[in-house]
């Protein structure tokens, strides 16, 4: 059994749909997709343990499957430089993520190196209810809350969409090596798409992933973060085959992309949008422009370009 099938039974068994950030980079690492080295500690003893065989600085996070954001529950801490500092990092974590997720199930916590600073790239997946899984590349940390600075492509992924996602984006002049900062590898980040879209176009089983964040250096890069959630299980009803075929997303869609979009508010593109909106669609709408960047919009909110 791979390590992939494993982790996926072993969470089905358990009858989760999220896997842990351990289990995501197992998943990673196993498709060639460098991830920093993490190791769960069950107590405070092992964790102290675990710092001194890595080395410090290190870093302490929270791992259980009911918490997504960490940091906003008090559960990571980071630069710890001793054992003393571990220690107490564990004692408080405990105790910020009692008091916050009193109900949530506590597997320990997850002990890694304090990586290298870099540029800190997101690097995500979701499932359109048409268009199937598709790619998402931007600037990752909080960057990518603040800015939203990010480009979409439906898999499967060409090196050219690969190269497209990652010089469309607005943050691009940063990969560069803007006044003095490190470069980007590029072409690493070419290929960690392309292994993403292969992943993924390979693994149904898959519905959400976020690699977040990604510190990307001159040399090549690494995933900091991630997490990996699953398709829940799907049984078709009694009398109603599960691949009966249906005409339904064709008069009723969720989604629509408009090849050949365009922000002149002449054009047939623009006049199409316009349309759609009018007549009440509130679906999302992905409209296309050969040469320029997609951008998504859920039309609900405005009828203008952003």
């Amino acid at each position: 059994m791979d390590t992939q099938e494993r982790i996926f039974g072993e969470a089905r068994e358990e009858g989760r749909t999220v896997l842990t950030e351990i289990e995501t980079k197992q998943v990673l690492n196993s498709v060639g997709i460098t991830t920093v080295e993490t190791r769960l500690a069950h107590s405070k003893e092992e964790a102290i343990s675990f710092s001194k065989q890595m080395g410090y600085p290190v870093v302490v996070k929270i791992a259980s499957p009911d918490i997504s954001h960490k940091s906003d529950a008090g559960g990571v801490k980071i630069g710890l430089k001793n054992e003393t500092d571990v220690a107490r990092a564990y004692d408080e974590i405990m105790s910020s993520i009692h008091r916050a997720y009193p109900g949530a199930k506590i597997d320990g916590v997850s002990v890694q190196p304090l990586a290298r600073p870099g540029t800190e790239i997101i690097v995500g997946m979701f499932k359109d209810p048409q268009f199937g899984p598709v790619v998402m590349f931007g600037l990752g940390g909080i960057l990518v809350e603040v800015l939203k600075d990010v480009c979409f492509r439906v898999v499967p992924l060409t090196a050219r969409d690969a190269r497209e996602m990652i010089k469309k984006i607005k943050g691009y002049p940063l990969l560069q090596g803007y006044r003095g900062q490190e470069p980007a590898n590029i072409p690493f980040l070419e290929d960690l798409l392309l292994k993403i879209s292969d992943f993924v176009g390979r693994t149904p089983q898959i519905m959400e992933m976020d690699l977040n964040p990604i510190f990307a250096y001159n040399d090549g890069g690494v995933v900091v973060d991630a997490r990996i959630v699953l398709e829940p299980n799907k049984v078709a009803a009694v009398g109603k085959p599960a691949d009966r075929p249906s005409l339904d997303f064709l008069f009723h869609p969720k989604s629509v992309a408009i090849i050949g979009a365009s922000e002149n508010k002449a054009s047939y593109g623009y006049a199409f949008m316009h349309h759609l909106l009018s007549y009440g669609f509130s679906g999302k709408l992905y409209p296309i422009q050969p040469g320029g960047r997609a951008r998504q919009h859920r039309l609900r909110h405005s009828p203008y370009w952003r």
